[in-house]
């Protein structure tokens, strides 16, 4: 396993949690096979890994395994939901597992794990929790709306906190939806259809 940094954009690493989803393996045996050589990874300076996303693909296939990718050109609306709560991670996964929508959420407990998987996820909507250990919320989402590379990525934050509480840390940043706790999924569900919506429009009016 390497450890620095190499010359492939970050697009083309993603971190152990991604990877155990990607090939439908625990975390623990993503980082047996990176310890064996049978994924590429490097380590952050931080000590994180990053896994190669062609040698989880050339996994797939010496596996016989069926190709899972993160492709761009997924018609799916990929959602990642961030939040430490284990309550509300099983909410937002048995809604997208009954959804009607063609869905593909990835959920994820904390802030620091969502930013490594950034690059490689691209997700359409990110769900974020404001109140979370180290990397909260408040700072996820400044630090996505500072990247032009996400300005097209629809934002929803939710917490139990109040509107004062969140206006004493800073507030929201722009564009930034927020719901208070606990999340409707009723509401999120017509939320989903809109985006939904639009993004058909809009492919509708680039084929006239």
């Amino acid at each position: 396993m390497q450890t620095s940094n190499p010359q492939d954009p970050l697009e083309n690493y993603c971190g152990t949690t991604y990877a155990a989803r990607l090939l439908g393996l625990s975390v623990g045996t993503i980082q047996t096979l990176v310890e064996k050589n049978e994924l590429q990874a490097w380590k952050t300076q931080g000590g994180h890994r990053r896994i190669s996303l062609p040698s989880i693909l050339q996994y797939q296939r010496r596996q016989n395994m069926p190709q899972i990718t993160a492709a761009k050109a997924d018609q799916r609306l990929k959602v990642l939901a961030v939040d430490d709560d284990p309550i509300a991670r099983e909410m937002l996964k048995n809604f997208a597992t009954r959804s009607d929508m063609s869905l593909d959420c990835t959920i994820m407990a904390s802030g620091l794990e969502a930013l490594i998987d950034m690059a490689s996820i691209q997700p359409d909507v990110l769900i974020a929790d404001l109140n979370m250990p180290g990397v909260d919320g408040f700072e996820l989402l400044r630090t996505l709306r500072n990247n032009s590379q996400f300005s097209k990525m629809s934002c929803l934050a939710v917490s139990a906190l109040t509107q004062e509480e969140i206006n004493s840390r800073g507030g929201l940043p722009e564009g930034v939806i927020f719901m208070p706790k606990p999340l409707s999924m009723h509401w999120l569900n017509g939320f989903f259809a809109a985006i939904m919506a639009t993004r058909q429009a809009n492919l509708l009016r680039t084929m006239r």
